[in-house]
């Protein structure tokens, strides 16, 4: 496993790296700037179960707003720098917990070492960052097109400039939009980098077609044993991302915890409105996340013990009427419009007995 030998680093009140358990990135798509709007959604991140929260820093005024942010979230914020160096220094001195930089549009070597000493002298951890879209025009031409070769090179070069500057402590990502390509870059990198890997697809796309590039990818490269932190990016409300990366985690067993919904895909036996319970049941359970447990959501009461076996606790609907199953063996019919109430109850007595 690469992320037991990678670096420690420490970020805020987070650690990565070194073994410790992969967390959860996402970004503001607020005007950092705009106080108010920014805590309040890295609050609503909090509480869906983001543990780094990143946003950009293009001004001075949004530099000096991370001061203000950092007193009322809860979690590591990450100062996102495109090519003005003086930003990543205002950062660092407002408290940004870590600063992600691309060595190659922060300008002259002169610029990227004063963002390196200030960082040394704050000890703020750089996430050097490269991406397809942004590879140098030399390695592009050296390998003939943007492959993953180059942005190993690439990345590479960046963290060997900045220890020539005399500092390690660093995060590196590699990120592209290409999967297959993301992927192999990843296999390339980790034997060779001793620092923590943030991995994700980057601009994979709206919720649908994002969270399958993500799973896929996400999913190659973490079951090797690559990658220290991730962010899934999506189109859309930043609190999917988290949803989704926790369910990745879960989904290769990387993290525990939480309520696993398995439900069957409906089929001419249902006589419920199945797609609508499974969809309401995913909801409810968000109100136990202390609970590790699995629950099933089926729509036949003559498969639905068999096929909830598995399960922890499940319902299974039929025409006006339903069970309640638990480890796969009937407890007792319900009326259909009860299915949801007693589950929901018999999961805030597992919840209590949890907490005893």
């Amino acid at each position: 496993m690469y992320r037991e030998h990678t670096k420690e680093v420490r970020i805020g009140n987070r650690v990565i790296g070194g073994g410790n358990p992969i967390l959860i990135q996402s970004m503001t798509n607020t005007k950092t700037e705009d106080v108010e709007a920014t805590v309040a959604q890295i609050l609503e991140l909090e509480a869906a179960g983001c543990d780094i929260i990143r946003s950009t820093v293009p001004t001075l005024e949004a530099a000096k707003a991370l001061g203000e942010i950092k007193k009322r979230i809860h979690i590591p914020i990450v100062a996102d720098i495109h090519f003005d160096y003086r930003m990543a220094i205002a950062a660092i001195e407002n408290g940004a917990d870590k600063i992600r930089i691309n060595p190659g549009n922060i300008g002259s070597a002169e610029r990227v070492k004063a963002v390196v000493d200030k960082a040394k002298e704050y000890n703020v951890p750089i996430r050097v960052g490269v991406n397809s879209g942004s590879l140098e025009k030399n390695i592009v031409e050296k390998y003939g097109k943007v492959t993953a070769e180059g942005l190993v090179e690439s990345a590479l070069d960046k963290v060997k400039m900045i220890e020539d500057m005399g500092y390690d402590n660093l995060v590196v990502s590699i990120k592209s939009s290409d999967v297959l390509m993301c992927a192999k870059a990843h296999e390339l990198l980790a034997p060779k980098c001793p620092y923590p890997l943030h991995v994700g697809i980057t601009e994979a796309g709206t919720l649908f077609r994002g969270n399958i590039k993500s799973a896929i990818g996400l999913g190659i490269i973490l079951n090797q044993g690559i990658g220290d932190t991730i962010r899934v990016s999506l189109t859309g409300n930043p609190v999917n991302e988290i949803a989704s990366a926790k369910q990745i985690l879960k989904t290769l067993g990387l993290r525990k915890g939480g309520i696993e919904v398995v439900s069957c895909p409906t089929c001419g036996r249902t006589n419920i409105d199945l797609i609508g319970l499974a969809n309401e049941v995913e909801k409810m359970v968000t109100e136990f996340d202390d609970l590790d447990i699995k629950v099933a959501v089926m729509g036949c009461v003559v498969n639905g013990p068999g096929e909830a076996k598995e399960a922890d606790i499940g319902i299974a609907g039929g025409k006006g009427e339903g069970l309640l199953i638990k480890k796969g063996q009937v407890v007792r019919k319900l009326p259909e419009s009860e299915l949801l109430s007693t589950l929901r109850e018999e999961l805030a007595h597992w919840n209590d007995k949890a907490d005893e």
